[in-house]
């Protein structure tokens, strides 16, 4: 087959990777040379919302990138600025004819895809965009009168009930062209970034992140239905960071675990991996969310909850305990420390600090979205931002306002021996477990060395109750 270009840019977006790579297939089908690209793009180093955790594995994952197409011949190019000029000159550089990307769900990228490719229609440049971070874009679930679900449970049958495209191989050689200039891989000082925490146990990389999946697919999948809400066991797939930075495909790990469904050899299996395919569901409904409404960014998706009269973020250093665990909730404080010293943070553990923010300090859920997206190394902006309006009671499908959360009885239920307590918070280590599932009497602290606790839930509990009451009557 004759190829239909010369020389093909494939621009590195949130695909690192070569495997089930769609527009890097092809790319590689269409093009006698293909120039491999990332661009560290201003928005990528200087957004308030990009911490060190997150750029550390970037740069790893780059690293590996680079590595792995060296065994087939390529070399990555690295460039730095904005996307759109640094195409342009790499199009003039190589004399490339045609540029291959894959979409970006998030609203910055798409903003970056359209100046991209207005300057390729000014250079007369061919531009190709595939779908390749989801299963299914935002307009291809749709209810039957064309309109956009705002409930998951609707969403998801049609999602499944979508047919899923089947995965590609990987290219067996690309060839780049030589003489192309490349600024050096990035490190964390490439933004003037330091880090003093190990993230090792989170290897970046396509490698990693098949061994990953196997591992989850082998263990804790299998259990996943029983298990997943138990934040000291390892029962989640911990694909959050490969799936953010596309060093594996969602195709590869839904069709994986579908398989593994298939040949598992009892319901309760096939019920977890089931209940695992779900969550690759929600991280599309809130995608679709995003893409359907993009003002989520800015306000409340449910405009009955806009204008809340939310408590101001220095009262009594509420906002600096939470961040840096120190609110004298056992859970709470576990699961803050647990984010900034590894950039992770079990999804239960998620939606418990973030109802004890917006529900028991009363603090704007946007203050815990900016948060957690510079601390979490698997930040999605959708994802994020669904979960925070979730937990807040002001997104779609999200939990009534009246459904709040007890940091007390949650840890009865989901830490009860206090395994995950005592591993972040070092001086409750000696402590007996039941007293972190109760508040400590008479406003004394669990232990000598621990603070009290910043509010009484009880308190701020009828609080919540009444702020949403009074502003639905008002609005």
């Amino acid at each position: 087959m004759s190829a239909t270009y010369r020389t093909a840019i494939h621009w590195f977006r949130r695909d690192l990777r070569l495997s089930d790579n769609t527009a890097l297939w092809h790319a590689a089908q269409s093009a006698e040379s293909v120039v491999p690209v990332y661009v560290l793009s201003n928005w990528t180093g200087e957004h308030h919302w990009t911490g060190p955790g997150r750029q550390q594995f970037l740069c790893g994952c780059l690293d590996s990138l680079a590595k792995n197409l060296e065994t087939i011949g390529a070399r990555l190019i690295i460039r730095q600025g904005d996307a759109a000029d640094q195409l342009e000159q790499l199009i003039k550089d190589s004399q490339a004819d045609a540029v291959f990307f894959n979409r970006d769900p998030d609203p910055y990228g798409r903003e970056m895809e359209k100046q991209v490719q207005e300057r390729c229609r000014s250079l007369g440049i061919d531009f190709h965009s595939h779908k390749d971070a989801v299963l299914h874009e935002p307009g291809e679930v749709l209810t039957g009168s064309g309109d956009p679900y705002k409930v998951y449970t609707p969403y998801s049958k049609n999602w499944f009930d979508q047919p899923k495209s089947e995965t590609l191989g990987r290219p067996r050689s690309l060839h780049t062209p030589d003489g192309i200039k490349s600024d050096a891989l990035p490190s964390l000082a490439t933004w003037n970034l330091s880090i003093d925490r190990d993230l090792d146990s989170i290897q970046p990389g396509e490698r990693a992140a098949r061994d990953r999946l196997k591992k989850a697919l082998d263990g804790p999948l299998l259990h996943y239905a029983d298990k997943r809400n138990d934040p000291s066991a390892e029962s989640t797939s911990r694909l959050g960071p490969d799936l953010r930075f596309g060093t594996i495909s969602v195709r590869e790990v839904f069709h994986r675990a579908r398989k593994a469904a298939d040949e598992a050899g009892s319901a309760g299996k096939r019920k977890s991996l089931h209940t695992f395919q779900k969550q690759l569901a929600w991280r599309e409904f809130f995608m679709a969310i995003l893409g359907h409404f993009p003002h989520v960014l800015d306000e409340e998706f449910n405009p009955a909850w806009r204008g809340l009269p939310w408590d101001d973020p220095g009262k009594q250093d509420r906002f600096e305990r939470w961040k840096t665990g120190r609110t004298g909730f056992p859970i709470v404080d576990a699961g803050m420390r647990q984010l900034l010293a590894t950039g992770y943070l079990h999804n239960r553990v998620r939606m418990i600090v973030a109802m004890f923010l917006t529900k028991d300090l009363h603090l704007h859920w946007r203050l815990g979205e900016s948060h957690f997206m510079r601390h979490l190394i698997d930040g999605e902006i959708a994802n994020n931002n669904g979960g925070w309006q979730w937990s807040a009671g002001t997104g779609a499908d999200a939990a009534p306002y009246f459904r709040i959360q007890n940091p007390w009885t949650q840890t009865e239920r989901y830490d009860p021996r206090g395994d995950y307590i005592k591993r972040w918070v070092p001086e409750l280590e000696k402590v007996d477990s039941k007293r972190f599932q109760k508040p400590p009497e008479d406003s004394n602290p669990i232990a000598d060395d621990y603070v009290i606790p910043v509010v009484d839930h009880k308190t701020e509990r009828e609080r919540t109750l009444e702020i949403f009451k009074k502003h639905r009557v008002e609005s």
